[in-house]
């Protein structure tokens, strides 16, 4: 079964969560406290785990420990997945340090630029390859995804290397929106329409 793309979205923050609820030492957690951490409904949250196949107890709730299993299950693959950042300007940078070690089934194993003097160094202990050596290292390492943070003007060129190369999933970071084939997955990230989003809402209270 594919499940929706919003679907995987809730099951990624409700692992994101019940991590953190984990190492605080809660071993249960009832469908309403979920709900309350995302600030959606405790309907949608029961929806979301019987889709899956997962139930709880009246008494006790969802075990947490089984809970952040499952969805690992689901979302990652046994082997895990390696991922590429193309582009290490600043906000390259700074995704690849927030990103790197958060989950072991999605690992960071190479960089991409164009600037010979980022490329054959270590950046936080990812090596960093120039362009023209993307085809033989996503060979080399596996690489199955794509992060873009390149300049907007360079996103449809690095997005047909990636595909050339043979990449499966993009994450583009940048404004620009790509058309790409249909066996490759993509995802756009626009900080941008996400930022007029809260100030849509935020600009009740100005008033």
């Amino acid at each position: 079964m594919i499940l929706p793309d919003k679907t995987i979205e809730r099951l990624s923050q409700y692992r994101r969560n019940l991590l953190i609820t984990l190492a605080g030492g809660k071993e249960f957690i009832f469908s309403h406290e979920i709900a309350r951490l995302l600030h959606i409904t405790s309907v949608q949250v029961r929806r979301d785990i019987m889709l899956i196949g997962y139930n709880g107890t009246l008494r006790r709730g969802y075990d947490v420990k089984e809970l952040i299993e499952l969805i690992g299950n689901i979302i990652d693959t046994e082997q895990g997945q390696n991922v590429c950042i193309m582009g290490l300007g600043n906000l390259g940078k700074a995704i690849l340090k927030y990103l790197y070690g958060k989950r072991p089934k999605l690992r960071i194993v190479a960089a991409f630029d164009i600037n010979t003097e980022k490329t054959g160094k270590l950046y936080s202990g990812i090596p960093v390859y120039h362009i023209d050596e993307l085809g033989d290292k996503i060979k080399e390492h596996s690489i199955t995804i794509g992060l873009i943070t390149v300049p907007v003007d360079k996103a449809v060129e690095t997005a047909d290397h990636l595909v050339k190369s043979g990449i499966s999933g993009i994450l583009n970071f940048s404004s620009k929106p790509l058309n790409l084939p249909a066996h490759v997955y993509l995802e756009e990230y626009d900080m941008i329409t996400s930022l007029e989003k809260v100030a849509y809402h935020t600009k009740r209270n100005l008033y």
